[in-house]
């Protein structure tokens, strides 16, 4: 599935005020959890940015230090992003939120946090919007988590559970704000934000395993080698193919190796304008296989 910069845009845009407004709110209120809103908020900020760099430096031509090219930069980035997410984002706030447990404040105007929250709610609302939109439009009738699980490009999916998470962690700080305001009681802000926090730890390793099994090279699906190897086998100048390896070097880029049996007698020059016919047709056929090797037999 292609990438596309207009959910990460829509994200860095809603996190970057959010951030500013909800930090501004705890700084007023004292609440904790709002804190760990705004921390969450910062987080992702920078997580949008750290995308950004690897779409850019992903899209570098190919050159003698990296002769297949510079895609995997993407995935390095994305995996880089994950981590930050569990560490900048869920230990900071279940930190935050232990410590307001142990030394609760009494929260002071809590409407602001009321007021800061339905903003953030209606701006990462959108980007969520945004985000789930155009990850429908690229999975087509693909099943969501079947998707998610398939998917080759971690600048959609990332940003995706990245505005999830903000959603469910306003949802929490709400709740938690609101309870803690009723029942006059600040550990339940501090709670609140301790499940925010690990909110942000389980979808952080989420992210980081697959964006991990990215980095590490994952092959074509069998389903799609199996077509591959029939659409070669049905020429009429091959017997088999008896290898067959690939893997993603990013979204839209794949590296193929097939081992070839050709028939028996062929020249050397049928053989190699074979090749070129086999190649043509696979390219023709999936434009994102970019490398494609043969070793006949």
């Amino acid at each position: 599935m292609p990438g596309s910069k207009l959910p990460i845009y829509t994200a860095f845009a809603a996190n970057v005020a959010i951030a500013v407004i909800k930090l501004t709110a705890a700084f007023i209120t004292g609440s904790s959890a709002m804190v760990s809103e705004g921390i969450h908020s910062l987080v992702d900020s920078s997580n949008e940015i750290l995308l950004l760099i690897g779409l850019r430096k992903s899209n570098k031509a190919p050159d003698e230090k990296r002769p297949f090219g510079y895609g995997k930069e993407l995935y390095f980035w994305s995996f880089v992003v994950a981590l930050l997410f569990f560490v900048l984002g869920g230990t900071v706030s279940v930190y935050e939120g232990i410590r307001h447990l142990l030394e609760p404040e009494e929260m002071k105007s809590p409407v602001w946090n009321y007021i800061v929250l339905t903003l953030a709610f209606v701006f990462d609302g959108y980007s969520l919007y945004t985000a789930l939109r155009i990850f429908n439009q690229q999975r087509g009738s693909t099943p969501f988590w079947q998707a998610i699980k398939e998917s080759k490009d971690p600048s959609s999916f990332v940003v995706l559970f990245e505005d999830m998470a903000d959603v469910i962690g306003i949802l929490i700080a709400t709740v938690g704000i609101a309870l803690s305001h009723l029942f006059n009681n600040p550990y339940i802000d501090g709670i609140a934000s301790v499940m925010i926090g690990l909110l942000l730890m389980l979808v952080a390793l989420f992210l980081v395993r697959q964006s991990r099994s990215l980095l590490m090279g994952e092959s074509l699906s069998s389903e799609e080698l199996n077509k591959l190897v029939s659409m070669v086998e049905h020429h009429e100048k091959i017997n088999s193919v008896d290898a067959r390896l690939s893997m993603y070097l990013g979204p839209e880029e794949v590296i193929l190796f097939l081992k070839i049996e050709f028939k028996n007698n062929l020249p050397g020059q049928e053989i190699v304008e074979t090749i070129r016919s086999i190649r043509e047709a696979i390219q023709q056929a999936y434009p994102s296989y970019k490398h494609i090797h043969f070793e006949p037999v």
